[in-house]
């Protein structure tokens, strides 16, 4: 049974940082692409972050240059370092397992098979 359950979230001042992590079990990690969505009230579910295998790591372009996706395969664990938060940060964030083969379409979250249930960020003074 695969699981991933999401940690670290919480209410920052604009400006600060917070570092999300995505406990995995059940999969091959290692074999999977590993993303971070994020939904805003209101608004539909869009692309953080995600790591592909060959070496493919991407960033949106709203968090490019402030957030970083890593893995730890020792762990089975993905993380997402928020820097220089923004209020329009404030979302719940997800993370998402997409099963090999890698299709490419790393932005899409209809290719990923697998979610946690989502952390809440919010960024307010």
């Amino acid at each position: 049974q695969v699981q991933l359950v999401e940690s670290g979230g919480g209410l920052v001042l604009p400006g600060g940082s917070l570092r999300l992590a995505c406990a995995t079990s059940g999969l091959n990690f290692s074999a999977y692409t590993m993303g971070w969505f994020r939904q805003a009230p209101g608004k539909e579910r869009e692309s953080v972050a995600a790591i592909a295998r060959y070496g493919i790591i991407v960033h949106t372009d709203p968090v490019k240059g402030r957030f970083t996706i890593s893995i730890d395969n020792a762990k089975n664990t993905l993380y997402l370092q928020m820097n220089s938060l923004k209020p329009e940060d404030t979302a719940v964030y997800y993370c998402a397992a997409d099963p090999p083969p890698y299709g490419g379409r790393w932005w899409v979250s209809d290719e990923y098979a697998y979610w946690g249930q989502g952390t809440q960020v919010t960024v307010s003074s």
